[in-house]
Parts: C-alpha cells; structure tokens; sequence
C-alpha cells in the first residue's frame, strides 16, 4: 500500500510540473505570439484653414521704403505717377477711388505695417498733390494719394511683384496713376453774359420725385424753380439750356433710368454748356431733417468751386440749415463734361420746409439763390483760369 501511495505521489509531482512548465515540453522550436502594444491616445492639431482664394500671410511685415517715378507712355503720351513700395514679405493690396473730403486713391495694404519710410510726399498737383502713408492696425497700412480730379477705374492699377533674390528686388506693392485730363480747357470771363447754361430740372413726367406728407411732388417745385431761373439768367443776358421745359420724360415714355438721365446731360454736353445746375429736394424718413445742400463730382477743376458758390447763395437766399457742399457720384453730375452741380433745395419730407416750397416767394428766393450763386462762380473761375 507504501508503494502504490509512493507511486501516486510521484505522478501527482509529476502532473503539477507538467501544467506548470509547459514550454519546456511543447516540442521544438516553440512559436510565442506577442500581442503589439497599442499607440498612445493622440490629441488633433487643428489649424485654422485659409480663406478661399487668399494666400495665408505672416503677420507684420513692414513697409521698407517708397519710391515714386513720372514717365509718359511711349503709345499714348499719356503721363504716368508710379509709387513703388518695398516690403519686407507678401502682402494683399486693396484699391478704391473715393470722392470725400478730397478726390482720392486709398490703397489698404493688408500684411505690412510703416517701416522707418517717409510717410508723406508732396508733388506738383499735375497728377497727385499728395501721398500719406498710415498704419491702420497693428498689420495692415493705408496708403493715400490725393488727386486733383476724381479717378475712374481705368486711371489707376494696384499691383504686386514677388521677390526676385536673383536681383536682389523685395516684395512690391506697384500704384500707377494716369494724369486726369478735363475734357474741355476751361477759361472762364466774369459775368452771365454769353455764357451757355444748362438747367436741369429733376424728375417730371412718369417720375415724381420725392413726395411730401402734403402731397407735393418733386418734379413740380423743380420745374417752377427752373423756369425761374431761366427767366433771370436770359434777363442777364445768358443762353439757357432747359433739359425739360414742362412735365414729361427728357428721354420719352419707357425709357430706363440710365437712359433718362443720359437724355439730360447729352443736352448739355451737345451744347457745349459752359456749365450745368441739376434742381432737386431732398427727402428723409425723419421729418424733422431739413436743410439746404449741394452735390459736386470733382471731374474738373472748377465742379467744388461751382458747388460752394451756388451752396453759399442758396443759404443766403432761403435761410435754411446748412448741409455744405459735399462730394456725390451722381450720375448727372458726372456724365456732364463741363462744371456740374445738383442742389438741394429744401427737404420736402418736412412739413413746415414742404409749406416753403409751394410759396412763390421761396421758390423765387431760391431762384434769385442759383443765379447769384452763378454770378459768383464765374467771377472767382475767370482769376483762376482767365477768359474763355
């Protein structure tokens, strides 16, 4: 019985070392597959995406230096400014010609600050009469350019050139400026008589106008206010080009509104008018706005100088509150070829302004106004530019 519990001892030995040690009697060459470890939880890196189209640029680059040429174009002999302006690096350029305070190129340089570059420079008036150069933000820069007379889109190009190391040439923002010629050579002699004068009275015919809270209509006022001054300015000895003459449409009966308002200034422009007045009345949502104004397109260098002269008189015929006289991109201000502007009467949308103007009283005051305001500017033209 020793025996065999002896035996049973030994294979139970035997057994535990077997499960215990099972490699060392797997046979050869035992294969062990171990598992790959996995990779560590990995945070995204998001980066801000580009705006479509547009080139992502650094930050801060600065303006370096400003450099500026005159030259005429060997085709057309057309006069030419050229500003040139370093940079340290890309940027984009934005261009627009804007009317106010002054006629004027405005260049928004986004990516550049003003480097230690001379922020102002002067010139003679032909093509620009000054360039400023000013720090907008903490990366972006304005650069300036104010011109005698308004520009067009086809008077000025903005663009860049990239870095040329070969050449050592950094990046440039290029502004070219064509010289603005006035259509006519203007060379005005005081005085009303023999000049040509184009009257414009707003609206009429299947266009109203504003219209009051009493019913008053634009058209009708303007035309009563234009025939006044007709009447004054040929009693001065003037010729008067009146672009309607009662209550219709310059153009005729469905005609676009580019269409009618070329009808108007093409009278004008076909006459050779030495000059050309646009009457109106304004109009606003709030009652209380009243005031007398003048409009002006810079084409000339006699259209502020209009403008001012009739707005002055006009405030002293009426008395009404001030509104100046501002820079506007109004169609018949700017077709006009000759020196152009368009008053404001008085503000039909108010009522006690809305009385005024269906006095004749106030319309002749006004008309008295226009054709002071004519008078003048003729007189101050002619010490300017001499007879015509």
């Amino acid at each position: 019985m020793e025996v065999i519990s002896l035996r049973r001892t030994i294979l139970a030995v035997f057994l535990c070392l077997l499960l215990l040690m099972p490699a060392a009697f797997a046979g050869p060459n035992p294969v062990t597959v171990t598992p790959e470890p996995k990779p560590a939880a990995q945070i995204p890196v998001v980066r801000p995406e580009p705006a479509a189209g547009k080139q992502e640029l650094p930050l801060k680059q600065e303006i370096t230096n400003i450099r500026w040429a005159t030259h005429e174009d060997a085709l057309t002999g057309q006069s030419k400014l050229r500003l040139v302006l370093d940079v340290s690096g890309p940027v984009r350029v934005e261009a627009e010609a804007e009317a106010a305070p002054t006629p004027r190129l405005v260049v928004n340089i986004k990516g550049a600050i003003p480097g230690k570059v001379k922020d102002e420079l002067s010139f003679g008036g032909k093509i620009a009469d000054r360039v400023e150069l000013v720090a907008t933000g903490l990366d972006s820069s304005r650069l300036i350019v104010d011109v005698p007379l308004m520009l067009e889109d086809n008077d000025y190009r903005v663009f860049t050139l990239p870095s040329d190391p070969k050449f050592n040439r950094p990046f440039r923002v290029v502004v070219d400026v064509n010289k603005k010629v006035p259509p006519v050579d203007y060379k005005f002699s005081p005085g009303l008589k023999n000049k040509v004068i184009a009257i414009d009275p707003g609206h009429g015919g299947s266009d109203p106008g504003a219209i009051g809270l009493g019913k008053t209509q634009e058209k009708v006022i303007t035309l009563a206010v234009a025939k006044q001054v007709q009447a004054l300015l040929e009693k001065a000895g003037a010729k008067v080009l009146m672009t309607r003459q009662d209550d219709r449409d310059v153009f005729g009966p469905n005609a676009t509104a580019v269409e009618e308002l070329k009808a108007r200034t093409s009278i004008a422009n076909n006459k050779k008018a030495d000059v050309f007045v646009s009457i109106h009345i304004n109009s606003f949502t709030n009652s209380a706005a009243g005031g007398t104004a003048t409009y002006y397109y810079q084409k000339t260098p006699y259209d502020m100088l209009l403008a001012q002269n009739l707005q002055s008189a006009l405030l002293e015929a009426g008395g009404l509150q001030d509104r100046g006289a501002n820079p506007a991109n109004f169609y018949v201000i700017k077709r006009t070829i000759m020196p152009a502007a368009l008053v404001e009467l008085a503000f039909i949308s108010n009522p006690e302004e809305e009385k005024l103007l269906n006095t004749p009283q106030f319309q002749q005051k006004m008309a008295q106004g226009i054709v002071q305001g004519l008078n003048r500017f003729f007189t101050q033209a002619a010490k300017l530019g001499g007879e015509r």
